[in-house]
């Protein structure tokens, strides 16, 4: 009779497993293979003893019935996950002792959060960042209103370092002091000029 049927999974997903191997072992231990959906069809014959089984699931034993009334038997076929617990195990770069020994006194511990922090802000490293780094808005305006300063510090002088004002001054002083007289005593009036006859 034509065995035909399909492999699903057992976890209520409905989802079929590809590429089960069924052997047939009581024809010679015949082997098939359903397709990717899980479909497998070919001839046995009553009561031969059929084998299920995939990677990662439990293998089923099934007997086919005799007496079937048709010429073909159809069934679904469940398979169950195999969950296996595997036992921790770590694996190590260390072929020895000694290399993991070895390794382990020449190995450089890291630096914790404070020596890091140390690091960043040391001169050396924020010397270095203002070589690297652009500057941002801030210090651009900063740095152009200081410029914009000492250029407006150029446009007015001081009159005590302009020696022609110190000239005023002087001169200044000396008509104050004529014009008050000298000694605090009024100046002497002054006499219409005579002309000659």
């Amino acid at each position: 009779m034509q065995f035909t049927g399909i492999v699903h999974n057992t976890d209520n997903s409905g989802s079929v497993v590809p590429y089960v191997n069924i052997v047939n072992i009581s024809n010679n231990g015949l082997i098939y293979q359903s397709n990717y959906k899980g479909y497998f069809s070919f001839v046995v014959h009553e009561q031969d003893t059929i084998l299920f089984s995939c990677v990662g699931y439990n293998t089923i034993r099934m007997v086919i019935p005799e007496h079937v009334p048709s010429q073909s038997y159809t069934v679904q076929i469940a398979l169950k996950a195999e969950i296996a617990n595997l036992p921790p195990f770590r694996v190590f770069p260390w072929a020895t002792t000694e290399e993991f020994t070895r390794d382990f006194l020449s190995m450089r511990i890291a630096d914790d959060d404070l020596a890091i922090a140390r690091k960043n802000l040391s001169h050396n490293s924020i010397a270095l960042l203002e070589q690297t780094l652009g500057r941002d808005g801030d210090e651009i305006n900063t740095a152009q209103n200081f410029h914009n300063n000492i250029v407006r510090s150029h446009y007015y002088t001081n009159p005590l370092f302009n020696p022609f004002a110190w000239g005023n001054l002087i001169n200044s002083i000396s008509a104050g002091d004529k014009s008050r007289g000298v000694n605090g005593n009024p100046p002497p009036a002054s006499t219409p000029a005579t002309t000659g006859n």
